[in-house]
């Protein structure tokens, strides 16, 4: 009932615990259950092209921020050096 409560025993697996309950025995597909299937990968959920685009847009929008606060502090500079 919940299986936060298992105890880790090591290489993935888990055994009961008294915070974890009795386990729930039932037949695959029956009363939500679930099934397996055997042979098959699991897909990833991640959009490999996708993420990397999005990368170069994250990298390309900080070098541009970057810039724009190095030409900032420049201009600074400037009218700092124009006043005295």
């Amino acid at each position: 009932m919940n299986p936060s409560g298992l105890t880790a025993i090591g290489k993935n697996l888990f055994v009961v615990s008294e915070a974890s309950g009795d386990a729930i025995e039932s037949e695959p597909g029956v009363d939500g259950a679930g099934t397996l299937t055997q042979g098959t990968l699991e897909m990833s959920s991640v959009q490999i092209v996708e993420e990397m685009v999005n990368m170069i847009i994250s990298q390309r929008a900080y070098e541009s921020n970057s810039k724009a606060v190095t030409t900032s502090d420049s201009m600074l500079e400037i009218a700092n050096g124009l006043k005295r």
